[in-house]
């Protein structure tokens, strides 16, 4: 029997909390007019790639697990969508927008490849 991985061990899980913690600091930054304009979709989307994560995590049958799995990725599309929009507003430092991208890139390719891994235990 495969050993269980519990979910804040879960690499998907940590590298989509360390993207809010970015995140956060980037939005705390920004003055009251720009968080209600761009900061607040732009944290709830980020916030949101891990919630689905961890909500998927505690269901029990597969596929209602790669329901909210989709829901992430959809977060993480949208999250590039926010931290492009702020590149181009000039409203994020390059460094930090590029750690910021590397982060959901590298979290993209590794949640399909846990999506895939659970598409395949269904059959």
């Amino acid at each position: 029997m495969p050993d269980y991985i519990k979910l804040g061990n879960l690499e998907i899980y940590k590298l989509a909390i360390e993207s809010s913690d970015l995140a956060w600091s980037v939005f705390e930054k920004m003055d009251w007019q720009t968080k209600k304009i761009i900061g607040d979709q732009f944290i709830c989307a980020i916030d949101s790639v891990g919630a689905n994560i961890a909500e998927g995590y505690g269901r029990y049958h597969h596929k209602d697990k790669i329901k909210f799995y989709y829901n992430s990725r959809g977060s993480l599309l949208e999250s590039k969508h926010w931290t492009l929009l702020l590149q181009k507003r000039k409203l994020i430092q390059k460094p930090i927008y590029n750690e910021m991208l590397s982060n959901l890139e590298k979290m993209h390719k590794k949640l399909n490849s846990y999506i895939k891994a659970c598409c395949n235990n269904i059959k």
